[in-house]
């Protein structure tokens, strides 16, 4: 089984509306960058199933990504922080409208995640995008751990990303070789 037809099966076929999401944005030349799970599948040594996409696109760009992913088939459904469109199977695609994420796009790299071209976050912002989120202190617990989980998933394939965690992150992961 191919790493694209693996989360086809995990997603409820995911895998067609990733690749309309990707098409909608990139047929409406619209900058943005896949961020949190996905981007850290990317950058990460071993994948893990995520049935969430959660995006950001460049400042000013926000109702044109809209309206593309409608005209695509998605149901959009507006809050605060956030804009998340439904499709057919199980992935939930988040747009997240938080300033703190507004530049990632100019930075964004192309990527392979499970067989999908998607343009994913730069490393240095996906773990800025996983510090970001671990220290949310109104998060459920069990959320703060994955976001940790990512957070070493990140350091253990690229230990020079060490040297920018904050003491007390680097007291939470305590990694093997690291002091």
């Amino acid at each position: 089984m191919t790493a694209k037809q693996f989360f086809d099966w995990q997603t409820a076929g995911g895998t067609n509306d990733v690749m309309r999401f990707v098409e909608a944005l990139e047929e409406a030349d619209i900058p943005w960058c896949t961020i949190s799970g996905v981007a850290v599948n990317h950058w990460a040594r071993e994948p893990m199933v995520t049935q969430d996409v959660d995006f950001v696109v460049a400042i000013g760009a926000v109702e044109n990504a809209i309206a593309a992913l409608e005209k695509a088939g998605f149901c959009a459904e507006k809050f605060e922080w956030s804009v998340n469109f439904g499709g057919t199977s199980k992935v939930a695609l988040q747009l997240s409208t938080e300033e703190f994420y507004r530049e990632f796009p100019l930075r964004a790299v192309a990527a392979d995640v499970h067989g999908i071209p998607i343009r994913v976050a730069s490393l240095e912002d996906t773990l800025r995008g996983k510090i970001k989120a671990w220290s949310d202190a109104e998060k459920r617990r069990s959320k703060q751990i994955k976001d940790l989980a990512d957070i070493a998933r990140l350091v253990e394939a690229h230990p020079r990303l060490w040297d920018e965690l904050s003491d007390e992150l680097k007291n939470e992961l305590h990694l093997p070789g690291k002091e």
